[in-house]
């Protein structure tokens, strides 16, 4: 004679629905902050900032020698 045992276990979590809007709530509100920080230090980096005209720049340099010492 074979005798089967068959215990199951189920874990019941209380709901609080009540605590979890919140949190949630409060979680994506702080994400967001941490979003528009993270893109405000992007953007005064200057990697997203492209400037209208900053394309290729001309210098204009002038070279010359110095002038002779006279003859003494």
């Amino acid at each position: 004679m074979s005798k089967e045992v068959v215990v199951e276990r189920q874990v019941a979590i209380p709901e609080r629905s009540g605590e979890s809007t919140a949190s949630s709530a409060i979680w994506a509100v702080a994400l967001v902050i941490i979003v528009a920080i993270l893109a405000a230090v992007v953007w005064y980096s200057g990697i997203l900032r492209r400037v209208p005209g900053n394309g290729p720049q001309k210098i204009d340099v002038k070279v010359s020698a110095p002038a002779p010492a006279p003859n003494q």
